[in-house]
């Protein structure tokens, strides 16, 4: 899977599992390692404190990291591109694959340090059979054919088995991320690389050649790192902790994931949904006038936050599809054929960037994809959205959401996003410079418009039909609305309830945060199988809140590190006060809002477009019964209002039904295109 260490990481940090499990595991793997201080006095927990401990080097780490970021830029990642654009993705692969079998004293030695008599199997199995069926590790039959996995062990779990404590978390030139002990355990392997001990100019293009052809696979991870979040360094302080500490605790060992069932629920007869509803208002039976207009046959309900979720199995492998590697000049991809744009907005402000992929047609149909709440116009799910209608013949602009750390640095000085009225009106000034600029650059006039927005972009979609209604200038056509939260102060208490119900710090937080990182690798490696037909996840609904807000809670972080004005280079003291906030919160310090204001919550909210809502046709909303970010009683008064033009799906909660048939049939079937 494209980018699968930040997708990881961004699931793995607030994953948790039950208490029993967790203690099983560390009983079996009995592992000493370094205690760090896990007790916290923030709201949140701070994960960055609890996998590397207290950054006591943090100003110097964050120049040093600076420096690598921009060594990458300008001495690697051209050398790199070259690399990829001379051998194809197969050849580096292989080339890899015969490194890493050639490196099997280190995890050898590092096993028997261990007295791991298991692992010491394990790996001389692989070695031999991928050395000799394998064509020297060329191949991996023992993964292929004797199912025997490959493992990552290294010399620093044999230094932590021994009790080597890690000593303080470091980020040396060209080294990144790493501990006084990770360094020696990287002195260790060095001794144990046979390459070392030859020393003939052949040897060193050959050990330059290697080391090259393995961090090519990093380029992809450092861009998305570096253009993704607002603060890369925190990102990547994070991702090295958790990582470290699942090797160190050998729990990427264990069989985690040993069934697909997770948590499942079936739909009563009545159309109630139990067992997962945020509020009452979601036990409520179905009246006679509100029915499912699309019925999921054979949807794996398990609850509405975990069947949200779901929204991962909404992907097409053929945006990546090539024979080269992700940054070779000669890769053609889907995803590699988007092209970045950028619009001024504000005087003396960064420029507003933008995503768009067009058709050879001058006048072909366009969609505007406006996405859900903090994401960037390079988000997942509008590539996969742009990849769908460019087959229909549609040209795509991807516009990032107006609640992502990137749009803010367009905007005014003092601007905050979150109230959908003022919001609107910057996206569609945005839009609207965005079709011009295409206009200019390729004489590009769409015949056909339309607006696609999903759950926070799907209110701003609406909010920016309902000023078009008055006053036509984009010249949209339709605009859809996948998932809108029906009244927004509702939707964030609920996030908040989560939040508060999950985050709580602990003694053995970190240990089930680390398992259930160690659990998410292997179900993504499930995922990535080809023969795999994921329909359901292996979590409870505890593990899915944590997952869905640690998730938006990443992203009100990036926003308010941006809010602040925070240098990168810094030493920030910023995530005190992030660790301590919650959405309302940042509602009351910076929009001065107070979210039991009646005038607030009726702005807020989809009612405050009756008007529009009743009296034009225009426009399409999906809704599913079971969404955790709404209820019942809201969906039963926006359906008195929207009528016809609200579409109710069964089941799939907050956008888990992306991927579906039914789904997308319908989809389709309401962006026909107009001859």
């Amino acid at each position: 899977m494209k980018n699968k260490f930040v997708i990881i990481f961004l699931l793995f940090n607030l994953l948790i599992t039950q208490n029993i499990y967790a203690e099983e595991i560390v009983n079996q793997n009995s592992v000493d390692i370094q205690a760090v201080e896990t007790t916290q006095d923030s709201r949140y927990p701070d994960y960055s404190k609890m996998f590397v401990g207290e950054d006591k080097h943090e100003k110097f780490n964050r120049k040093m990291f600076n420096l690598n970021m921009k060594l990458n830029k300008f001495v690697a990642k051209p050398v790199h591109i070259i690399w990829s654009s001379v051998m194809p993705k197969f050849g580096i692969d292989r080339i890899r694959d015969a490194y890493n079998n050639i490196e099997y004293p280190k995890r050898l030695v590092s096993c028997i340090m261990q007295r791991d008599g298991k692992a010491i199997k394990h790996e001389t199995l692989r070695f031999l059979t991928n050395s000799t069926i394998g064509l020297g590790g060329l191949f991996d039959p023992a993964d292929k054919i004797l199912k025997v996995k490959p493992t990552n062990e290294n010399m620093e779990q044999a230094l932590c088995k021994c009790k080597m404590n890690s000593g303080s978390y470091l980020v040396m030139p060209c080294l990144h991320s790493c501990t006084p002990r990770s360094l020696c355990g990287r002195a260790l392997e060095a001794a144990l690389d046979p390459s070392v001990y030859i020393a003939t100019p052949i040897a060193s293009i050959v050990k330059f050649g290697l080391m090259l052809n393995r961090t090519s696979y990093l380029q992809p991870l450092a861009h998305l790192i570096e253009t993704t979040y607002a603060d890369p360094y925190d990102i990547h302080k994070k991702l090295f902790g958790i990582d470290n500490y699942i090797k160190n605790s050998n729990y990427d060992r264990e069989e985690l994931v040993q069934n697909m069932s997770g948590t499942n629920l079936e739909m009563e007869k009545e159309g109630v949904v139990t067992g997962g509803a945020s509020d009452l208002g979601n036990l409520l039976p179905l009246t006679n006038s509100l029915k499912a207009d699309i019925v999921l046959d054979g949807y794996k309900v398990q609850t509405p936050v975990i069947d949200s979720m779901k929204t991962a199995l909404f992907e097409d492998k053929s945006v990546d599809k090539s024979i080269w590697n992700e940054i070779s000049l000669w890769n053609r991809s889907f995803s590699r054929r988007i092209k970045t744009g950028q619009v001024d907005v504000t005087e003396g402000r960064e420029p507003y960037k933008f995503k768009y992929i067009l058709q050879k047609n001058k006048t072909s149909p366009l969609v505007i994809i406006y996405p859900s709440i903090g994401e960037g116009a390079g988000a997942h799910h509008s590539i996969i959205f742009a990849k769908l209608f460019y087959d229909e013949g549609y040209s795509v602009v991807m516009q990032g959401s107006h609640f992502h750390w990137e749009f803010v640095k367009s905007m005014p000085v003092g601007y905050a996003p979150g109230l959908p009225q003022k919001d609107s009106e910057l996206v569609r000034e945005i839009t609207l410079k965005i079709l011009d600029n295409l206009k200019e650059k390729y004489n590009y006039e769409p015949r056909e418009k339309v607006v696609l927005g999903t759950s926070f972009g799907a209110i701003a979609s609406l909010f920016v039909a309902q000023k078009e209604s008055t006053d036509n200038v984009l010249g949209v056509s339709k605009y859809i609305a996948i998932s809108p939260p029906i009244e927004l102060v509702y939707a964030l208490e609920q996030i908040d309830k989560n939040g508060e119900e999950c985050n709580k710090n602990s003694a053995e937080v970190k240990d089930k945060t680390a398992l259930t990182a160690a659990k998410i690798i292997q179900l993504l490696d499930i995922k990535d199988d080809k023969k795999s037909n994921l329909e359901e996840l292996p979590f409870t609904d505890e593990e899915g809140k944590l997952i869905t807000t640690f998730i938006l809670r990443q992203k009100l972080s990036d926003l308010i590190f941006t809010l602040e004005n925070v240098p990168r280079n810094s030493e920030p003291k910023v995530y005190e006060m992030i660790n301590n906030m919650s959405y309302r919160d940042y509602a009351e310090k910076y929009l001065g809002l107070s979210l039991n204001d009646s005038d607030i919550l009726e702005k807020s909210s989809l009612y405050s477009l009756s008007e529009y809502l009743a009296n034009s046709n225009n426009y399409k909303i999906y809704e599913s019964f079971d969404d955790y970010l709404i209820n019942r009683e809201q969906i039963q008064k926006l359906k008195n209002i929207a009528g016809l033009h609200l579409t109710c799906l069964n089941c799939g909660s907050h956008l888990g039904f992306l991927y579906r048939k039914e789904f997308l049939d319908d989809l389709k079937d309401e962006m026909v295109i107009l001859d």
